[in-house]
């Protein structure tokens, strides 16, 4: 089964950048049909998808986020991470790590890892 562990500092100060890794076991992140995505989840909201990595590098990311985001691999450590420049209190989430398939509902998901985001 493929495991999933979000890592990184859990509190980052306004206008820094948020830098989390996702370190994937049971599974290789140059397995081009999957997509390793970064979900959030602010308190007292839903669900939020900021973006993916797919096809050994390509990208995609939430409209509302895009100039703030980017996703990297190091496929030597099958690791991706997620940076998000310039953040704000409204940055403050629950950060998943997640391996998802175009056309599947099956998701695997790291635990998450809370990142506060606060002066």
């Amino acid at each position: 089964q493929v495991q999933l562990q979000e890592s990184g500092p859990g509190l980052v100060k306004p206008s820094q950048t948020l830098s989390l890794t996702c370190t994937v076991s049971g599974g290789s992140i140059t397995t081009g049909y999957y997509y390793w995505s970064w979900i959030r989840q602010p308190p007292g909201k839903g669900l939020e998808w900021i973006g993916y990595i797919f096809d050994n590098g390509k990208t995609s990311f939430s409209p509302s986020l895009k100039s703030r985001t980017s996703i990297s691999t190091d496929t030597s450590k099958n690791q991706f991470t997620l940076q998000l420049t310039s953040v704000t209190p409204e940055d403050t989430a629950v950060y998943y790590c997640a391996r998802e398939r175009a056309g599947r509902d099956l998701v695997y998901w790291g635990q998450g890892t809370q990142v506060t985001v606060s002066s």
